[in-house]
């Protein structure tokens, strides 16, 4: 896994947007660029290459793309790309259809087909994440998954949002990626992507065993994270949350390595942990616990102490300079 970030400012005035143009036909695929911004094109690309799939993060000026079938005879990589429209707006002539994205949809390209299009924002740059991959990857039939192609789909509900928050935290959180975690960060965001095309052609019943357990489990997952400051949160609701048996449920986290409750009291124990070694928090320890689920303070130190092998208050002062210890286990 290699992480990538440029920005337009870091070279001369008169070279950026030539510079951009180069970038973006070598991380994304080669295409035309035109913009009323090319005097001083102020833009910036982090890329986030996870092997067979890559993430980017983009920001730039109102623009003109066009991918002519003169460049796709040049290079076609057969791939399938997605764009998260976080700011401004889009407009697609591409694969028979005229569609135009507002901030929170999802645009689908596919490279072996030209297009036209147009990104735009008032006042200030265009913000999107984009997702590229292999088209084989997607287990989806070619001429169903066709019928997506330049079709705003939701990114703000539903497994829309799912995979939005997902390719958001992937881009969030570069730093804290090993290499070994690429493959399987992308196996996830493939899964993701096959599900959010398979609900808007009502095809689930046709994707693989694995893609579905994967998917939602991510899914139940997510439902923990937003509740994880109620302290009734239990496999019980959890179940009743997401819409599946609890016995469903226990068979689904059965393949990973932490049982359902495991996995909400580790995650508590991370938002405490996060909040501890913060050294501007002056929040009592018993009110930082209480915040993410634990409603026992001698349950919490019990439990925190057992897993990062001190208290809660060694390794809060840990975190903060002067206090004579070293930094906190992590």
């Amino acid at each position: 896994m290699t992480i990538t970030e440029f920005g337009t400012v870091d070279v001369a005035r008169d070279e950026r947007f030539a510079k951009w143009c180069d970038l973006t036909a070598d991380t994304l695929v080669p295409s035309m660029l035109r913009s009323d911004h090319e005097d001083d094109f102020r833009a910036s690309l982090r890329v986030v290459d996870l092997g067979t799939v890559q993430v980017s993060a983009l920001v730039y000026p109102s623009l003109v793309t066009s991918r002519p079938v003169r460049l796709i005879r040049k290079s076609d990589p057969e791939g399938l790309q997605m764009m998260l429209n976080l700011r401004g707006g889009h407009r697609m002539i591409h694969g028979g259809r005229d569609a135009t994205s507002v901030t929170g949809e999802i645009l689908l390209y596919d490279t072996s087909r030209p297009w036209d299009g147009w990104a735009h924002a008032d006042p200030g740059p265009v913000q999107g994440i984009h997702l590229q991959l292999p088209r084989t990857l997607v287990p989806l039939k070619a001429n169903r998954l066709r019928s997506l192609i330049a079709r705003p789909l939701p990114g703000t509900e539903g497994v829309g949002a799912l995979l939005a928050g997902y390719l958001r935290q992937i881009i969030a959180d570069t730093h804290c990626y090993t290499p070994a975690d690429g493959s399987r960060l992308a196996s996830v965001a493939v899964d993701l992507l096959t599900v959010v095309c398979a609900h808007q052609l009502d095809a689930e019943a046709a994707l693989p065993p694995e893609t579905h357990r994967r998917a939602l489990l991510m899914r139940v997952r997510a439902f923990i994270d937003r509740h994880l400051a109620d302290p009734g949160l239990t496999p019980a609701t959890v179940a009743a949350g997401c819409q599946i048996s609890l016995r469903h449920l226990h068979r689904l986290f059965g393949e990973e390595d932490l049982t359902v409750a495991a996995w909400i009291r580790q995650r508590r124990l991370d938002r405490c942990r996060r909040e501890l070694a913060d050294p501007d928090s002056v929040q009592p320890i018993s009110a930082i616990a209480t915040r993410w689920g634990f409603s026992d303070p001698a349950h919490f130190s019990r439990v925190f102490r057992k897993t990062h092998g001190m208290s809660p208050s060694d390794y809060q002062h840990g975190a903060r300079p002067g206090t004579g210890h070293t930094q906190p286990i992590v």
